[in-house]
């Protein structure tokens, strides 16, 4: 398996950063996987994965949202009986935590359900997880230096809402270009290979 391992820099992540599995990565909660990072510091981190479908609504867990078909994804293996969500509409929610310039995480749930419910914001500017990706102290570095993942700061935020998530782990590799390019190409199984 030393072979299909790559040297690339060690560059910590930052908030707002994508995280994406190297090809052949064989944790199953993160196999072809894109992280968003909404934290990382000497304390631990957190972030979401994007493109795991929970195959179900948004409506189907919370009632002020019957409306919207909205899909909820998986945001990670740690704390799934909790609900958070990203979105791309400013301010208009109070307390979210802006990742990079118009990304932001979280916010005054209260004030988001009051807004579903009376249809004064777009679903599209939303995106729900299920749990969460957590590292503690040093485990996220610790798995950057045996190469699992691949830091991208080259993050287009229509990229976290409107890429297709089947297509998002290919489409980050290919935004990144060079020879993360062809790693986008390889197989799932190298033996098929």
């Amino acid at each position: 398996m030393d072979y299909f391992k790559f040297k690339r820099a060690n560059l910590e992540p930052e908030n707002g950063d994508l995280l994406i599995s190297e090809p052949f990565l064989p944790d199953p909660n993160f196999s072809r996987t894109v992280v968003l990072m909404c934290e990382h510091n000497k304390e631990g981190s957190l972030g979401f994965v994007l493109n795991k479908s929970a195959n179900i609504y948004l409506g189907d867990i919370l009632p002020e949202a019957e409306k919207w078909e909205k899909e909820v994804f998986i945001g990670g293996p740690v704390q799934q009986d909790t609900l958070h969500f990203v979105h791309r509409a400013g301010d208009i929610i109070e307390g979210g935590v802006e990742l990079k310039r118009g990304l932001f995480w979280g916010g005054n749930y209260e004030q988001l359900l009051l807004m579903i419910e009376n249809n004064q914001i777009d679903p599209d500017a939303f995106k729900f997880f299920i749990g969460y990706s957590g590292w503690s102290s040093g485990q996220l570095v610790d798995e950057l230096k045996e190469n699992s993942w691949i830091v991208s700061r080259n993050v287009e935020i229509s990229q976290v809402f409107d890429t297709k998530p089947d297509q998002l782990w290919k489409a980050a590799l290919e935004r990144i270009g060079g020879r993360y390019k062809v790693y986008s190409n390889y197989p799932v199984d190298p033996r098929l290979n």
